[in-house]
């Protein structure tokens, strides 16, 4: 099972400080000439509305390099060696500042291709402002990796079925849902699962949601795997 650190919290908040801190490793960008690309650990920029993020946060992390043509389509090369723990989570995260009773809709749509190969999912990891309570949707996986927490059982929601997991990271609540089967395009109803975890399960109030984030949290990719990211939208009422 992948291990979560505060790590993860501080990605969120340190990256933007952080843009121009050392180049990890020898990866490259595609071959392909982006609008962006970057190899630094904290590399970040924005794009359409989106903000995108190298973010190797793990310890014993390899060489990642991610490319973007915008904030809806781009991709990461990662070579993280076969070890534990989780590496990296490159992302793109859109902002909402909502609490969940004000908003109308909360939904995104995803096309991605990743390997068969290595340690990793694919998954939105949901912050609310305080981060407080982070809320992950992972829609594949593949290798030894899993959740934080308990299971909570079998839910059908957002267009889904998820198994739900309950946990804690030392630093903040963790609801984890791992679709069943896995899945490299739909789409999510996030304000539903939101609602269920607010109004049916009492796991938190009326918080307001932050950071949509979607990327790929990586354990390992041996020899240099690329994940890209075809299509995503967040859109939110």
């Amino acid at each position: 099972m992948a291990t979560r650190t505060l790590g993860k919290v501080a990605k969120a908040l340190l990256a933007p400080a952080l843009a121009l801190g050392a180049t990890i490793g020898l990866a490259s960008a595609p071959a392909s000439a982006a609008v962006w690309s970057s190899c630094d650990q904290w590399g970040n920029t924005s794009l359409n509305g989106y903000t995108l993020y190298n973010n190797i946060w793990g310890s014993g992390a390899g060489s990642q390099c991610i490319w973007a043509n915008s904030g809806t389509n781009w991709g990461v090369n990662a070579n993280h060696p076969n070890t534990g723990g989780i590496k990296s989570y490159p992302n793109s995260k859109k902002v909402v500042n909502k609490s969940i009773t004000s908003l109308g809709s909360l939904s995104s749509s995803y096309n991605v291709s990743v390997p068969s190969s290595g340690a990793y999912n694919t998954s939105y990891d949901i912050w609310d402002t305080d981060y407080d309570y982070e809320i992950m949707l992972w829609v594949n996986k593949t290798g030894a990796v899993g959740p934080l927490g308990t299971s909570q059982g079998n839910l059908t929601l957002g267009g889904h079925t998820w198994t739900v997991y309950k946990g804690n990271n030392g630093a903040n609540e963790v609801f984890s849902f791992v679709r069943t089967s896995n899945s490299t395009s739909g789409t999510v109803n996030i304000l539903p699962i939101l609602k269920w975890i607010k109004d049916t399960k009492h796991w938190f109030g009326n918080e307001t949601i932050g950071d949509v984030q979607f990327g790929y949290e990586i354990t390992s990719s041996s020899g240099g795997l690329n994940f890209t990211t075809n299509n995503l939208t967040v859109s939110s009422s």
